[in-house]
């Protein structure tokens, strides 16, 4: 059977403006911590896909009520304590749900649970978050002594620690601080260098307790919470593309629309401002603690830059459409500190390296590198 493709042609100037899904980030985090508060909240404009609707599916088998209403969902929480599950709880493709699913189980106490996924899923390193875990006192185990799925957890007996993330991670980070909402004493995680912060952002908002200083974020043992409604902007890893199409086509005017401008999101704008681009973008409003408003972007002649390691963590999501503006600037673009990459649901520095190379353009690939 022949492989299904696409004919595509050049097009002519994009002009217009547009709004994008919600964002996939705050959607997995919402419905996890509405799942865990008391009472009914409503998540208005969440993303539905494969991946949140995994979420989804995994909060109802540990007993919160998730009814879809439309865009929206309403979830019915337990308070913070969760029904054992039946069966097997799948997490599909999201490595996101698994890590942070991981963290809240390891605080249930007396509950017994196992979590598996996809093949791409089971493949993936779990053994970054499980070791912090068992450091609180998590008993979890899985294939390859706890590093890979599928895992079996059974809740309880957690204590905070201190832990500095060996490599920046927001999921590691937001699985220890969901934990540290079940253990004793204080729970703190250090960061080298800054990552996403939506879980803090969904703490402040439903009143979980929180404390960040400089590298460091600290919670300790909350006391059931009442639901509150939420709405999720839209994501940012979405707009980039259409606004990079824009950069690139010329006579190109897009504006984005109530999108989400975290800065812990939006490296990518810092990037493509330094290769020449004709960027702008105003916040306009908040959403449970998230900067929402609009970006505009309109053909710009780019150039090669050599990409700052420290932004790559702000713009993990987006270095493939990073990567297609390289493709077009002029000169060499060096874009380093790869090495999460390499273990997302795909190897994405072999992928975008891979699909450069197929259109004619030159690629060099390290093991954490691309220029």
């Amino acid at each position: 059977m022949d492989r299904p493709f696409l004919d595509l042609a050049p097009c002519g100037p994009l002009r217009g403006s547009l709004r994008v899904p919600g964002d996939k980030s705050v959607t997995h985090r919402g419905l996890m911590l509405l799942a865990l508060a008391q009472g009914e909240g409503r998540l208005f404009y969440p993303l539905k896909a494969g991946d949140t609707l995994s979420t989804a599916q995994a909060m109802q088998a540990l007993g919160a009520e998730v009814l879809e209403e439309g865009p929206h969902f309403r979830v019915r929480g337990q308070g913070l304590r969760l029904r054992e599950p039946e069966d097997v709880v799948d997490c599909g493709n999201a490595g996101t749900l698994m890590r942070l699913l991981l963290g809240i189980l390891s605080g249930q106490e007396g509950l017994f649970a196992v979590l598996t996924g996809d093949a791409s899923l089971r493949r993936r390193p779990m053994g970054r978050v499980v070791e912090p875990l068992r450091a609180m006192g998590a008993s979890i185990d899985g294939r390859e002594g706890g590093k890979k799925a599928p895992l079996a957890v059974r809740g309880g007996g957690l204590k905070g620690v201190s832990y500095t993330l060996p490599v920046p991670s927001a999921q590691v980070k937001s699985a220890l601080l969901l934990a540290g909402l079940f253990a004793e004493g204080v729970t703190e995680v250090v960061e080298p260098v800054p990552t996403r912060d939506h879980t803090e952002r969904l703490f402040r908002h439903f009143g979980l307790p929180l404390e960040a200083e400089g590298p460091r974020v600290r919670t300790r043992r909350a006391e059931p919470f009442p639901a509150r409604d939420l709405t999720v902007p839209g994501d940012f890893s979405s707009a980039a593309f259409f606004l990079v199409a824009a950069l690139l086509t010329p006579g190109s005017e897009v504006t984005v629309e109530g999108v989400g401008l975290n800065t812990t999101r939006t490296g990518l704008l810092k990037v493509l401002r330094e290769m020449g681009a004709d960027l702008e973008w105003q916040v306009v409003e908040g959403e449970a603690g998230e900067p929402v408003g609009w970006i505009r972007a309109r053909y710009s002649p780019l150039k090669g830059v050599s990409v700052d390691p420290g932004l790559i963590p702000l713009m993990v999501d987006e270095v493939p459409v990073l990567a297609a503006a390289a493709a077009w600037a002029e000169g060499e673009t060096y874009i380093p500190n790869l090495s999460e990459l390499r273990v997302k649901e795909s190897d994405r520095v072999a992928a975008i390296a891979h699909n450069l190379r197929a259109l004619g353009v030159g690629v060099e690939e390290g093991p954490d590198w691309l220029r």
